[in-house]
């Protein structure tokens, strides 16, 4: 496959999960200032089949395109950060989609997700970085442990499955 093949190919198939990202994304449950989904889950797979630069394209039009058309366009510029550092936690270059070092990766999106929502909110929704207003984003850390719980879930899930029958031969 030439050059211009490929990058189609794998426009394609970014464009094919950002669209799958905002449908699964869409199917939440609000919770807090925001609202808990598995969407990441399908940011974690495609970033352990799509190189990084697209991986970090679908991931963010996924979130964006969930974020603006929810209802909850005030998350989008934070959307935007936290789902291109989810993504560029795994990786594509392994032979299997569930591998040790995406299933690690997780731990970090954990964290960004956490940190990454809750400082925005103090600063942009409640007002401003203080000591009540960093309390308060942060009390809602149990809803970003329930959303990476649930999209860790089926990740690991789907991507067992896609192993099972080497879908990854489709991205090489």
């Amino acid at each position: 496959m030439n050059g211009t093949n490929k990058k189609v190919r794998m426009i394609t198939f970014s464009g094919l999960f950002a669209a799958v990202i905002f449908v699964v994304t869409l199917i939440h449950v609000p919770t807090g200032n925001g609202y808990t989904h598995a969407g990441d889950g399908v940011i974690y797979l495609a970033a352990s089949l799509l190189p990084m630069p697209y991986a970090i394209a679908a991931s963010a039009l996924g979130g964006l395109l969930a974020d603006g058309l929810s209802g909850a366009a005030i998350w989008i510029p934070a959307t935007i950060v936290v789902k291109m550092i989810t993504a560029a936690f795994f990786t594509s270059k392994k032979d299997k989609i569930i591998s040790l070092r995406n299933i690690l990766a997780i731990i970090p999106s954990l964290a960004v997700c956490i940190a990454g929502y809750s400082l925005y909110e103090a600063q942009f929704i409640l007002g401003g970085i203080s000591a009540s207003t960093l309390t308060a984003a942060f009390l809602e850390f149990p809803a970003y442990i329930v959303q990476v719980a649930a999209s860790t879930a089926l990740y690991i899930i789907v991507g067992l499955f896609l192993d099972k029958i080497k879908f990854k031969k489709y991205f090489e």
